[in-house]
């Protein structure tokens, strides 16, 4: 019996090693794995570039607390601002945590409260985080959520203008909604968002936890829309499996984080940071990215070759190597008939299958996981 709380429903594989592409349970059968740690390991299981940083860091040394400065922390925020529409960073251990950060980042500097998020949302599981959720089945049995939430149906920009009030410090949103069903932003209603963000004095805050560092075929997903966040949440990918998440913030908000009004025992530990660093200079190379999006348009393709005419299939959707395939009827019993056959892949709500294969996918194992999918279901009416 385990001594593990039963916060998870695991599947019936258990990992003794992994490398690239490929994850090999304590039997030694081998599986390709297209959910990538839930988004987390872009540049696949061990990356070399990522494991030699992280061996170069344990000879130096692991942890002496955010009291002293730590150099590789500065090399790690001067690549994210770099790279993005930000100018400063804080350090934090998950998206959760980051998301919080931009939370109380949002409030102080603003001085208001109401925050308004979507409808089918996930931005964490802490009190704030969970609060910021649009659904319903995340808060269950928690008692009441922390007010000042305000949830409004994701790409409708009426009810989005009816939300906002002389009260509201920010609008919260994905680029491309991962466990609500990986649904994409539309252009004209994130345009309009933008827009009345820039009109009213609110903050819009990006989480881009699950889209961020090269998942959607650009740094960052809202680089697909043309617009500029003034806080930017990230985690998942930036670490390539060594928890680590970041705020990026801009200019303006500098003062509202000043010493003693935020803080993280871990946020920025050194392992952490060589193992960003690393990801960062290997993911933000035009010459990678450049590849991820061939990836993303050939896998796209083959979905759409292979399963777009199958009864099974609603609608297949996404961005990049972020890849939602709407069937339907529910999708849950799937799941362990793709693990028989040696493909990981994860569902996002009911009905709706999710890819996040690593960034490093090569078109042979795109070709492998898309006749496993067929396979699947063609077998379903």
């Amino acid at each position: 019996m385990s001594a593990i709380l039963p916060t998870y429903k695991r599947f019936d594989v258990s990992v003794s090693n992994a490398l690239g592409t490929v994850v090999e349970d304590v039997q030694g059968k081998k599986y390709l794995d297209f959910g990538s740690g839930i988004g987390v390991c872009n540049l696949g299981h061990r990356h070399p570039v990522v494991q030699e940083a992280i061996e170069m860091q344990l000879n130096k040394y692991w942890h002496v607390s955010n009291l002293y400065t730590n150099p590789i922390q500065e090399e790690v925020a001067n690549l994210l601002v770099t790279n993005s529409v930000g100018d400063y960073v804080f350090f934090c251990n998950s998206g959760a945590e980051a998301n919080e950060a931009a939370i109380k980042l949002a409030r102080k500097a603003t001085g208001k409260t109401k925050i308004i998020t979507f409808k089918q949302s996930f931005h964490g599981r802490t009190f704030a985080t969970m609060s910021a959720t649009g659904q319903e089945k995340i808060q269950i049995g928690f008692g009441p959520m922390l007010q000042e939430f305000h949830y409004v149906p994701y790409n409708e920009t009426e009810a989005l203008v009816e939300a906002i009030d002389q009260n509201t410090a920010a609008i919260m949103l994905e680029m491309v909604q991962g466990e609500g069903g990986v649904i994409p932003a539309e252009q004209t209603f994130l345009q309009e968002l933008a827009d009345q963000c820039q009109k009213k004095n609110i903050l819009l805050i990006v989480d881009e936890i699950q889209t961020g560092i090269g998942r959607t075929g650009k740094r960052f997903a809202y680089e697909h829309y043309g617009i500029e966040p003034d806080i930017i949440t990230l985690a998942k990918g930036l670490g390539n499996g060594v928890p680590v998440g970041a705020i990026v913030a801009k200019q303006e908000l500098y003062d509202h984080f000043g010493p003693g009004s935020h803080g993280s025992t871990f946020g920025g530990n050194p392992l952490a940071m060589a193992a960003a660093k690393a990801v960062l200079e290997h993911v933000f190379a035009e010459d990678f990215m450049n590849e991820v999006s061939k990836k993303a348009d050939y896998l796209r393709a083959q979905l759409e070759e292979h399963l777009a005419d199958l009864t099974f299939v609603a609608s297949i959707r996404g961005k990049g190597l972020m890849i939602g395939i709407e069937c339907q009827q529910e999708v849950s019993d799937l799941i362990p008939l793709f693990i028989q056959k040696g493909l990981l892949v994860l569902n996002a709500g009911p009905k709706v299958i999710r890819l996040l294969p690593p960034l490093t996918v090569t078109t042979e194992e795109i070709d492998k996981a898309v006749h496993l999918l067929k396979e699947v279901l063609s077998e379903r009416k």
